[in-house]
């Protein structure tokens, strides 16, 4: 056994099915009273539903989170968390809902709570990507981490399949990332494994049946580990690239990693081949890339970069703005290979078979 180093992460999980009715005793637990719902504005019904629910213990409404949490938003929300004096944040919906309340958190300290509604798994991690300028930049902060995460697999029932096939794909892209990373560690490459091979599953399952409360608290329990994945170890290429064309060229979050992970494996498969191994296994198939092409082909989920309204014309700004202060990676970065990588995400083309012939970098 290679020596290694684990922190686990604080946050209190309380997972079922209807469990959202739980907010209340956890706001008062953590001695709140004044919480302030986050959403977006497709889901402020069920945020003011959430609000009413609450009665005295909530102090409004503020519904108007957005994708990549741009920092003008924030400005807004934080007037918002004034005028209410909120004590602290309830965030019901997906990654941007959740990406605001960190936001929040990071600027005030005040108490997260997150009722997740996609698989996103952003909720189970200290990191907060923000948007500047056209620019996408992380952060990790233990700010940043929600306090109590309330997993209410009744949330997740009326999701519709095409968002939970590519919210589904972007939780498996944290755990394929953490098999590789450079801090990976035996424990966080056991949760990683778990984590594919739960959504790995559940994803078909559900495609075929929305309804399945099984496939369905599955599938949360799988973005949960994957979560966990990725709020434990660092990012590599796969995350680099998703958020230099999620910042920059402001496509979509969930879709833009379900593009570009068959790819961003495809690129270090040959350096990484344990990792890519213990990731085939997960998926039951035989080669990690094309296995990872193959299930968001099947679910009919994106596949190219061209359908989610990327340019042709803007890969080589996105190649240039990737390889700049890269993030660590197995294999070298290098600015032809990263620009065809792109090329490929682009048009949608299947993976070749992994070869093992690649330099590996070292720790």
């Amino acid at each position: 056994m290679q020596p290694f180093t684990y922190a686990g992460l604080p946050s209190k999980v309380i997972f079922g099915f209807g469990t959202l009715d739980q907010v209340a005793d956890q706001i008062v637990a953590h001695g709140c009273s004044r919480a302030l719902v986050l959403s977006t504005p497709q889901q402020i019904e069920a945020a003011r539903a959430l609000s009413q629910r609450l009665g005295p213990l909530s102090a409004g409404v503020f519904g108007e989170a957005t994708m990549h949490t741009p920092v003008e938003v924030t400005a807004r929300a934080l007037d918002a968390v004034r005028a209410a004096r909120a004590d602290c944040t309830v965030a019901l919906g997906g990654g941007s809902t959740t990406g605001l309340g960190k936001a929040i958190a990071l600027r005030t300290d005040l108490l997260q709570i997150v009722a997740p509604t996609t698989y996103a798994g952003s909720e189970a991690t200290p990191i907060l990507g923000e948007t500047k300028d056209g620019l996408k930049t992380t952060q990790r902060s233990a700010k940043i981490l929600p306090e109590v995460i309330i997993y209410d697999v009744d949330l997740t029932l009326t999701l519709p399949v095409g968002l939970t096939v590519t919210s589904g794909m972007n939780a498996i892209a944290h755990a394929v990332e953490g098999l590789y990373t450079q801090d990976a560690n035996p424990i966080v490459s056991l949760i990683a494994e778990e984590g594919i091979r739960a959504l790995g599953k559940a994803l078909p399952e559900i495609a075929q049946n929305p309804q399945d409360r099984e496939a369905r608290s599955d599938a949360l329990y799988g973005a949960w580990a994957c979560g966990v994945v990725l709020g434990s170890v660092g990012m590599a290429l796969h995350h680099k690239l998703c958020h230099t064309l999620g910042g920059t060229f402001d496509l979509p979050h969930a879709e833009t990693h379900t593009v570009v992970l068959p790819h961003a494996a495809a690129y270090n498969a040959a350096a990484a081949p344990e990792a890519m191994a213990r990731a085939a296994r997960a998926l039951g198939v035989t080669d990690t890339p094309r296995g990872l092409f193959d299930l968001a082909r099947s679910l009919g989920a994106p596949t190219s970069l061209q359908a989610l309204g990327m340019r042709e014309a803007d890969l080589d700004r996105a190649a240039d703005i990737a390889v700049s202060n890269p993030y660590w990676n197995p294999r070298p970065i290098e600015r032809g290979a990263i620009r065809a990588l792109l090329d490929d995400a682009f048009f949608g083309r299947r993976p070749a078979a992994s070869t093992p012939s690649i330099e590996v970098v070292h720790a």
